[in-house]
């Protein structure tokens, strides 16, 4: 039993839409995400969204902070629960999730929730982290001549491990970007060194397109030291690649002789 089961389709039609926030910084936000909040009669929003894009609510909708990070706030099925109880009891709800929703965003989950109990859906995309924070550092994720592709991978899955993807990414010329991985950094730098791939360039980028972004680059043997020597922690992205190398022209005898850096 969820509690939810009282509600039925004879009730007012309720709504949920699902909102990317985007990377960081507010101005990023898309047209039609502003549109969505505007309409908002509630908006549960995760803890790294800009606070900003709440002023584009209405004075009299209903903002909750739903958290998640870990060891924060409401879990994902209280989130859920939530969606559901709002919808019925006001009308429409906005998810407001960091990045892009379908991208390691449980988007999917929530509406799928959500269309169990008849609700109308809805998904607006954002700008994901892993696109923006490095182009922030100027790193191009693809470029000719040096990279044709690249991977976007997990570094924490549900049940905490690293993904195995990282090894079948690493024996390829992508570009790889690692989210929520790092506190496996020690443990990439080893699948790197094992693999041949030690002195791959990377990059670290902390609160990327916001005011508050850090940059460390160094090479991928070295990704604990570099996270330590710069100070940097969550929310980060990891980059690794040829394509690093354009974070700076200046970093490139840096790289060469593998040295860390701060941006």
């Amino acid at each position: 039993m969820t509690g939810l089961e009282h509600f039925n389709t004879l009730d007012p039609k309720p709504k949920l839409t699902v909102v990317g926030a985007g990377p960081g910084d507010p101005d990023l936000i898309t047209v039609k995400a502003i549109k969505a909040l505007k309409d908002a009669d509630v908006v549960l929003y995760d803890a790294l969204i800009a606070n900003e894009l709440l002023d584009y609510c209405k004075p009299e909708a209903e903002k909750i902070y739903v958290g998640k990070r870990p060891g924060e706030s409401h879990s994902q099925d209280a989130i859920n629960f939530l969606i559901v109880e709002k919808a019925y009891m006001y009308g429409h709800v906005v998810r407001l999730k960091g990045g892009d929703p379908f991208i390691f965003g449980r988007g999917m989950e929530e509406i799928e929730y959500a269309k169990g109990f008849g609700l109308e859906t809805a998904y607006v995309p954002g700008i994901s982290s892993s696109v923006a924070a490095a182009g922030y550092a100027n790193i191009p994720l693809t470029t000719r001549g040096v990279s044709e592709s690249f991977w976007v991978v997990t570094g924490t899955k549900s049940d905490g491990s690293l993904s195995n993807d990282l090894l079948m990414a690493l024996q390829t010329s992508a570009t790889i970007v690692v989210l929520m991985g790092m506190n496996k950094l020690s443990m990439m730098a080893e699948i790197c060194k094992t693999m041949g791939k030690g002195n791959l360039p990377v990059a670290i980028v902390q609160n990327g397109t916001s005011s508050q972004q850090k940059v460390g680059i160094g090479v991928a043997k070295d990704l604990k030291e570099i996270a330590e020597s710069n100070q940097l922690s969550n929310p980060a992205v990891i980059i690794l690649g040829e394509v690093v190398k354009y974070a700076s022209l200046t970093e490139l005898s840096t790289l060469s002789n593998n040295t860390n850096c701060n941006l």
